[in-house]
């Protein structure tokens, strides 16, 4: 449990960390450098399109990873008074009294409270990822999976000015990171440049593993369900998939797609009010 808390205190800072040199990278390296064409005019320029571009993914990936952090799913154990602790855990597994139990809730240990159709726990954002703030969730998986696949193309148009070395070949990037580093340690290859290459191979490792998730989880809002649902095996109500994205991703899911708001709000908090 004590790793389990540092990890939940070390990812989010190294997740921002991450962010920070990138921005510094892509701003003031990749398009100072890369983009050079005194013909364009200023407005069209190639330099000028491609940063509002990464600015754009940049700010849905941390607008959507603030939101995922704000808006922590409501802890019904306040609101239920069923205690606190371990008593909790006890009466939301149904040892305390069998069938006791509320459907699609699950006590976190880490965050120490009761959530409503619980999915998992996200160290990267510090938080539980239930039903207020799903939908922020996987919009900034896809906007981190394409903010790493532009810093990579960049990263690697730069790598191949600066370097002299083509990418045509599959196996050039494959062979990029053992070649590099002996020629590091040989002096034949600056330290600056060796850092843009490990940063490469950090951004596709990102990038796929944000755009494996987000595959992942959108896969289980069309069927109705929790990755907790289906590593407990639990059986849902069958519904149509139209109903189960409208959940998720409410009325305003096209401006959801373009800048980061609000989740909707769970639907037993809509229950409570009614």
């Amino acid at each position: 449990m004590l790793v389990l808390r540092l990890l939940n205190v070390v990812a989010p800072a190294y997740f921002l960390c991450i962010s920070l040199v990138t921005f510094v990278l892509q701003i003031f390296v990749f398009i100072p450098s890369m983009f050079r064409d005194p013909s364009t005019t200023p407005l069209f320029s190639p330099a000028l399109l491609h940063g509002a571009l990464f600015l754009f993914l940049s700010a849905n990936a941390l607008g959507n990873y603030v939101l995922v952090i704000q808006n922590s799913p409501e802890d019904l154990g306040k609101d239920l008074n069923l205690g606190k602790g371990a008593e909790v855990a006890d009466w939301l597994d149904g040892s305390r009294s069998p069938g006791s139990a509320l459907p699609s809730t699950h006590f976190c240990r880490l965050c120490a409270r009761v959530t409503q159709r619980h999915d998992h726990h996200c160290f990267f954002t510090g938080n539980c990822i239930g039903s207020r703030n799903m939908r922020n969730f996987i919009m900034f998986c896809l906007y981190t999976s394409l903010a790493c696949l532009d810093s990579l193309v960049a990263g690697m148009a730069y790598i191949s000015a600066t370097l002299s070395m083509s990418f045509a070949d599959p196996l050039a990037f494959l062979t990029l990171l053992p070649h590099s580093i002996s020629q590091f340690f040989s002096g034949a290859l600056l330290s600056s440049e060796m850092f843009v290459i490990l940063m490469l191979y950090l951004w596709l490792g990102i990038g796929l593993a944000c755009a494996g998730f987000c595959c992942h989880q959108m896969l289980l809002v069309l069927r109705g369900q929790t990755r907790y649902q289906v590593r407990k095996g639990m059986v849902v109500r069958a519904r149509p998939w139209r109903e189960n994205l409208q959940e998720v991703f409410g009325k305003k899911w096209l401006l959801g797609l373009l800048i980061p708001v609000q989740n909707v709000e769970s639907s037993y908090h809509r229950q409570k009010e009614k």
